[in-house]
């Protein structure tokens, strides 16, 4: 399998804090990768410093072929990026919300318009395609969200905590989604506080005060650890922690 995200030893300091602390790993093409940890645990350092956001304090590293520390720019153009906070704007319509990403991202005209009848098409949205974002159930907002971040076909898609305060209904169909781009060879580097679906990734890494603690699939983790379930495996793991926010 293709590596598209390969760390070694990558740290962030902040003055005598090190947040995140010589991570160390590799994600491969297509694979749906659960990057897990507590509050304070690291996970956000991280992952800025993975979407080029972030300047590492030390080690190496390679998103989707590009160095991270040189190649910053063309980083951002191949990968995507949802958060659960911020990924829509509410204040335009559905279809303004695609092109207006959609010309961020690079496409050009004809792409944007093409994509736009598409996306719309697949989501069942036609009926809303002219309604205020923020008129739209949350459930309708994170699939948009997500279906915008992929538009431009990046390696890699980046989902900070996408399901936060959705429905268990809602949040299956939205793993749909991700099944599909991860079929389509989208890598998808997710965080999620949701232990039920941290059973849904191919692997798993676990953050404990800035460093990785594990790193398996869901299955071989609750072997090691003599778990039932992925809850156990993080409970066991999390109660060690000197650190929260």
């Amino acid at each position: 399998m293709d590596t598209v995200i390969h760390t070694d030893k990558l740290t962030k300091r902040f003055g005598d804090f090190i947040a995140a602390n010589e991570i160390t790993f590799e994600v491969y093409q297509g694979e749906i990768f659960g990057f897990l940890g507590a509050n304070g645990a690291g996970k956000t350092t991280a992952m800025r410093m993975l979407c080029g956001l972030s300047t590492p304090s030390s080690g190496t590293a390679t998103i989707a072929g590009f160095d991270i520390y040189k190649e910053t720019e063309k980083i951002k153009k191949n990968i995507g990026y949802m958060s659960q906070k911020f990924s829509l704007y509410e204040d335009l319509t559905v279809l303004e919300n695609i092109r207006f990403f959609g010309g961020i991202y690079g496409l050009s005209d004809k792409q944007i318009k093409e994509k736009s009848g598409q996306l719309i098409e697949s989501l069942g949205m036609k009926g809303e395609a002219k309604k205020m974002v923020g008129s739209l159930p949350l459930g309708w907002k994170q699939k948009l969200s997500f279906s915008v971040a992929i538009l431009h076909e990046p390696k890699i898609v980046f989902l900070d905590e996408p399901t936060g305060g959705v429905d268990p209904v809602t949040r299956r169909q939205f793993w749909d989604l991700i099944y599909e781009a991860a079929g389509n060879g989208i890598t998808v580097f997710v965080t999620t506080h949701y232990m039920d679906e941290a059973e849904y990734c191919n692997r798993i890494s676990m953050m404990v005060d800035g460093e990785i603690k594990a790193l398996d699939t869901p299955a071989k983790l609750k072997q090691r650890y003599s778990a039932i379930s992925m809850d156990e495996v993080f409970y066991e793991l999390a109660r060690g922690a000197k650190r929260s926010e």
